[in-house]
């Protein structure tokens, strides 16, 4: 039976026109995203079936291409709706950063890191510039590492913070195996950044890493 056969209040789409998205199962939210199935099978099912082979929301959504369009209902044209809703949630949250001081929304930052940083197979070291009112001028992806690390160097943090006129950063980066626990040489280099940037007046508010389900705040920690 074709999901317009249905009764009303069990379609995924009238049901969340009448009763809000969040009453929907991840199941009927990836439906209607859908839209529509493939012969013989549902949209409710294809996503359904979907679920059950990447085993969560999160791993249809951040499957990669050729992974998510060897699924039967998939192609290249779905990945792709897929890729650009995560990408308008990445700015949706990013646009929460811009509309104040990013200190005074650190739910606003954790979020936004989250979604950019957690799903990523390498370390990216990331700086969020602030103005002297600590707005967000800019998020900057500055380096790029292994699954195990990523090289940091001081000296380009410290240029690409004078070239935006920053007055303080925020310090962020990822741990590709879900563990959002600082090693040492997250101190380290912490430390090493803070006093390269003291030396131009730029303050180090904070350093976040991002973890599976947990964003790490070092300043929390004491460590700044």
């Amino acid at each position: 039976m074709h999901i317009r056969d249905w009764p009303e209040t069990e379609r995924p789409r009238e049901k969340l026109l009448s009763r809000g998205a969040e009453t929907l199962s991840e199941a009927e939210l990836l439906a209607v995203m859908l839209r529509h199935g493939v012969s013989g099978t549902s949209a409710l099912d294809l996503a359904r079936s979907l679920l059950t082979e990447f085993r969560s929301l999160r791993g249809v959504l951040t499957a990669g291409r050729n992974a998510l369009c060897r699924h039967r209902g998939m192609g290249p044209a779905r990945w792709a709706e897929m890729q650009a809703a995560l990408e308008l949630v990445r700015r949706h949250h990013l646009e929460r950063l811009t509309l104040g001081p990013a200190l005074a929304s650190p739910r606003a930052a954790r979020d936004y890191l989250t979604a950019r940083l957690r799903d990523r197979e390498h370390e990216v070291f990331c700086c969020l510039f602030l103005d002297s009112r600590h707005r967000l001028i800019s998020f900057e992806e500055l380096f790029r590492g292994t699954v195990d690390g990523a090289s940091v160097h001081p000296r380009e943090v410290v240029k690409q913070a004078i070239a935006r006129n920053a007055t303080a950063v925020i310090l962020a980066h990822n741990h590709p195996s879900g563990v959002a626990e600082p090693s040492q040489a997250d101190e380290i280099i912490t430390v090493r950044l803070r006093d390269a940037l003291a030396l131009v007046d730029i303050r180090v508010l904070d350093h976040l890493i991002v973890g599976d389900c947990a964003c790490v705040s070092l300043a929390e920690r004491g460590l700044i």
